[in-house]
């Protein structure tokens, strides 16, 4: 039995002009907040936004804050503006990529199919940990003196990352199952 994707709305060709509308879209966020953070790698905070994220520690993270500067925070509160639209549009496309994948395998493969339909719907997750973790910077970047945001955003931040790690991991492998299963048909059943 296979599950039901958030896509279900869509045409499987709707779903296919949707994922590469989101891929593109992806991309394009993606260079605007390497822009944007490039302005933010400092030897406190040798990752830029990364560090930040991570920092775990109001001291640490005040740290990287004040060695960024005026113009920094600048570009920090634009780099975690930018990201608000960036975990949109990442997890349409990297939820539509795992569906496209499910829907390309076939019966045999119930469970990898299954298994991409999750990944779909928890990339949608990941994007909502994605939102309060940007939150709880915000709240640093503004001088907060409570120590939980940067542990807030730390402990977001990492089932986040390995949600869509998860997802584009299963996309790769996927696909290569996909392409492997199709040439194997076409050399059981020649044209």
């Amino acid at each position: 039995m296979r599950l039901r994707h958030p896509f279900e709305w869509l045409t499987p060709s709707g779903q296919i002009r949707a994922f590469i509308f989101f891929f593109i879209l992806s991309l394009l966020v993606m260079v605007s907040l390497q822009v944007t953070g490039a302005h933010l790698i400092t030897k406190v905070s040798p990752s830029g936004i990364l560090s930040f994220e991570f920092a775990g520690d109001l001291s640490a993270a005040q740290n990287m804050v004040n060695s960024w500067g005026q113009t920094g925070r600048v570009y920090a509160g634009l780099n975690l503006g930018l990201d608000y639209l960036f975990l949109l549009v990442y997890a349409g496309a990297i939820g539509l990529g795992c569906v496209l994948v499910a829907r390309s395998n076939s019966p045999k493969t119930t469970f990898l199919a299954n298994l991409g339909i999750l990944l779909a719907w928890a990339q949608f997750g990941a994007a909502l940990l994605d939102g309060v973790e940007n939150y709880a910077l915000i709240r640093v970047l503004f001088g907060t003196e409570m120590a939980v945001w940067p542990v807030v955003a730390r402990w977001c931040a990492l089932p986040k990352f390995a949600i869509v790690g998860a997802g584009l991991i299963y996309i790769m492998i996927g696909t290569v199952v996909v392409v492997v299963l199709k040439f194997k048909r076409r050399d059981e059943y020649p044209a």
